[in-house]
């Protein structure tokens, strides 16, 4: 079969790789689909994690598909269950420096017997839709990492594929004020499809000044704050913490879920004196099955911009390199 593999900084080959057939505690899938992850973008660029390694990485662990085959020790995946793959489950680290990857016709899950790694489909959702639930999963993340409270007030900074589910993850959870800031025109429509209250392009006039508008104000030794509770950082550049960090209100919240790979300056003063509430957010939620519970509630169709066939992926790849050119790119195996 043909699997992507990365050999060096933007050395991206489909190779030919054996089938992978079970042992007594794993499982086969068969790959549905599998969505371009913003991470698998750095990894290509970098040429592995965290640079070239001794040898091909597999890509790709935003995917659904069907059970193929499991070991003897497997229980609750008989062949034909539709599933989707936590790639992080068990130390397998699929598609992100382990020896397996989703870009392929079929995926080896390694002791998938322990649990956690395969999660039924539930009847009637595509499986294109079930290839969400990892990256709803990082943004559900950011937003419980966040620790809004009903009624607050929250701002998505990127609305990039992360970005976007962070902002349909708050509008599931009953936030109704959730305002979306980005460059590009066609993810601002996206975000609204998905209920951010408004929108904001940050190339047409000053951010901060609309978020007062929309926000309000309030003041602390004479400074005039931002009146937003909380904030989900999911763009990545790098002006952006520091800029809420100085609008921010005392005690207002920020999750930072994007990969800043050069340092940013933090004002810790403005900290101390704000008693501003600062979190990382990596990975998903503890309960993986709450992201399939949201995509069968919620209409994230809109959140699927392109769709490609497997042999496509270098096209594929050129669309998700560009921040304007949509949301999820996914990738159709079989």
């Amino acid at each position: 079969m043909q699997r992507v593999e990365l050999f060096g900084p933007d050395d991206v080959r489909l190779v030919e790789v054996g089938e992978p057939k079970p042992g007594p505690r794993d499982a086969v899938v068969k790959v549905h689909a599998c969505g371009i992850c913003g991470s698998d973008i750095g990894y290509i660029k970098l040429g592995g994690m965290a640079g070239p390694g001794d040898k091909p990485m597999p890509l790709g662990h935003e995917l659904a598909g069907t059970v193929e085959a499991v070991g003897e020790e497997v229980d609750g995946f008989a062949p034909g269950t539709r599933v989707v793959v936590n790639p992080l489950a068990n130390g397998n680290a699929i598609g992100n420096g382990g020896p397996q990857g989703g870009f392929a016709p079929y995926l080896l899950v390694p002791n998938a017997a322990a649990g956690g790694a395969l999660f039924e489909v539930p009847d009637g959702m595509p499986l294109d839709i079930a290839a969400l639930a990892e990256p709803v999963g990082v943004g559900m993340n950011a937003v419980d990492q966040v620790g809004a409270q009903p009624g607050d007030k929250v701002v998505v900074f990127g609305a990039g594929p992360i970005g976007l589910t962070a902002v349909a993850s708050l509008r599931h959870g009953g936030f109704e004020d959730v305002i979306a800031v980005d460059l590009s025109a066609r993810r601002l429509g996206i975000a609204a499809e998905l209920g951010a209250r408004e929108t904001i392009n940050a190339t047409h006039g000053d951010v901060w000044e609309r978020l007062r508008e929309l926000h309000g104000t309030e003041a602390l030794y004479g400074m005039s704050c931002t009146g937003t509770d909380a904030y989900v950082e999911a763009s990545g550049a790098q002006p952006v913490i520091p800029q809420i960090l100085s609008n921010a209100k005392p005690n207002a919240r920020l999750s930072i879920v994007a990969l800043h790979r050069s340092e940013v300056p933090v004002n810790f003063l403005l900290v101390m004196m704000k008693q501003l509430h600062l979190v990382g957010a990596m990975e998903y939620p503890d309960d993986y099955t709450r992201t399939l519970e949201l995509l069968s509630i919620r209409d994230m169709r809109p959140l699927l911009t392109h769709h490609f066939a497997l042999d496509c992926f270098d096209e594929a790849l050129a669309v998700a390199r560009d921040p304007a050119a949509g949301g999820k790119i996914m990738i159709e195996v079989s």
